[in-house]
């Protein structure tokens, strides 16, 4: 977490997962640090857009009995009249920290099963994709593209009844896989759903950011933690390779639908033209 800070803040973060709120908190601190060491905690919790508790138990998170003992330490950062690093803006550190994100995920490439699980995934139907709360988008993603090439892709991204529903009806049409979506903050429904998977038979498939994920096949990579709100790039670069991987599993399969498919769209004009020149 400590990327993109101050580097003494950075000290303090590394290791750390923080709310989204506390980000707000860490991101004022690292942009105005040397103003934010003779603020109160009423105040700094104003000007970062939080509440005060919540400036206090971010100082707890760090290690401190509470903000003034958080203060007293950041301020040898600016008053010991060390040099500070130019600080480059906060956009551009989340989106290098994706891409490192990305390059650990191309790194990791070879060692991944995608041939091997896109192969599994393109036979299995119906292919139930499981994606609560801010997983959803990303599962979307996947089943909207898994469609292109697989005769029977089933979404599922509401929890309670209509999840064990679905799961059900999905292993009682002849699913043996099904695709877990599991991002943080991890919904507790999301891993009752998986239990209740398995106990109907259904093998599991999940991407996530954790490798110790408890799932038959994990394809895990990073998200990003720089914004306020988590950004899921190297995760959903795998949902694609996951996708490529089911369409080269079943290449006639793949052509004929993605044919029929284009025939469709341009019957019901569902696309403007593309650009003439």
């Amino acid at each position: 977490m400590a990327d993109g800070y101050h580097g003494g803040l950075g000290v303090l973060l590394d290791g750390r997962r923080l709310s989204p709120v506390q980000r707000r908190i860490a991101h004022y601190l690292s942009e105005h640090l040397d103003e934010a060491i003779f603020l109160s905690s009423v105040e700094l919790a104003e000007r970062s857009g939080v509440s005060q508790p919540s400036v206090t138990r971010f100082a707890m998170v760090l290690g401190f009995a509470g903000y003034p003992e958080l203060r007293q330490a950041l301020r040898p950062l600016v008053l010991g009249g060390s040099a500070l690093a130019p600080q480059e803006s906060l956009l551009r550190n989340a989106i290098d920290s994706e891409i490192r994100n990305l390059s650990l995920v191309r790194e990791r490439l070879t060692a991944l099963p995608l041939k091997e699980l896109g192969e599994q995934l393109a036979a299995t139907e119906p292919l139930p994709v499981l994606g609560l709360r801010v997983s959803c988008g990303l599962a979307t993603t996947f089943a909207y593209y898994a469609r292109r090439i697989h005769p029977d892709v089933r979404l599922l991204t509401h929890g309670g009844s209509e999840l064990v529903e679905g799961l059900h009806a999905a292993r009682r049409a002849g699913a043996e896989w099904m695709v877990a979506v599991v991002l943080p903050r991890y919904p507790a429904e999301a891993v009752q759903a998986l239990e209740y998977a398995e106990k109907l038979g259904l093998r599991v498939a999940a991407i996530t950011d954790k490798p110790d994920f408890p799932a038959e096949v994990v394809l895990d990579g990073p998200v990003g933690d720089r914004l306020v709100f988590d950004s899921h790039a190297a995760p959903l670069a795998l949902a694609m390779a996951l996708v490529e991987a089911m369409a080269d599993a079943a290449p006639l399969r793949t052509q004929a639908r993605l044919e029929e498919y284009e025939r469709m769209t341009d019957e019901a004009g569902t696309f403007l033209p593309g650009d003439p020149a």
